[in-house]
């Protein structure tokens, strides 16, 4: 498989050349085109459990493509403006759930995992536990920044993308109830230890609150 990420930082889009029988597994609607690949829809987890988390408001099926044809061509974006990043993950990696786009089958995605469903609790958002070895592709709001944490480090959450198993975090608030209100700022996470951190240069929650001001108010 070769891959190449066209048209970063704002408007990426990853164009995958496949030989025949290769896979990648991919978030559903992200496939802008393709040739000589078919094409598959699975439930991660059982079907039952795809309609669960569908209704709770998160998409839960990936889709399969399969190249049946030498030289395929499959071209994959996400449904927001941003960025793309290619990691080649050997262990584990733990990232907000909208920023899975693709990845090679022999890449586990661990939607199952609960161990910190209150850590994206303010912004709406699940992590993700992703481990394996293989190709990671991840998508973002905006650009994407890798920092090399050391310690310390503090991060507005709605700015996360991914971070290495090696970091551990705690998540609080800014301030007290009255800074929080006042400053804009909700939660933040707070990571020690040493390892990489990927964030987003914005926030989807934070873009849709500004286009939300500036709607027409009802009398």
């Amino acid at each position: 498989m070769k891959f190449e990420i066209l048209s970063k930082p704002s408007y990426s889009l990853l164009e995958l050349k496949l030989n025949v029988g290769e896979e990648v597994l991919a978030e559903t609607g992200a496939m802008i085109y393709m040739n000589g690949v078919e094409i598959k829809t699975e439930a991660r987890g059982g079907f039952l459990g795809g309609l669960k988390r569908i209704l709770a408001g998160e998409s839960f099926f990936v889709n399969r493509f399969v190249a049946v044809e030498s030289d395929a061509v499959l071209g994959l974006a996400p449904s927001y403006q941003g960025d793309i990043i290619h990691i080649p993950l050997n262990g584990v990696v733990y990232a907000q759930s909208g920023a899975f786009l693709a990845s090679t089958p022999n890449v586990e995605i661990d939607a199952k995992w609960s161990g910190a469903k209150g850590f994206f609790a303010g912004e709406g958002l699940i992590l993700l536990k992703i481990r394996g070895n293989g190709d990671l592709f991840l998508s973002s709001f905006g650009g994407i920044v890798e920092m090399h944490v050391k310690d310390r480090f503090v991060v507005d959450t709605g700015h996360i993308v991914a971070f290495e198993d090696s970091l551990d975090f705690s998540v609080k608030r800014v301030g007290g109830l009255k800074t929080t209100l006042l400053s804009g700022e909700g939660l933040v996470a707070e990571f020690r230890g040493e390892g990489k951190l990927w964030i987003q240069t914005r926030s989807i929650s934070d873009f849709v609150g500004w286009l939300s001001s500036l709607l027409p108010k009802r009398d």
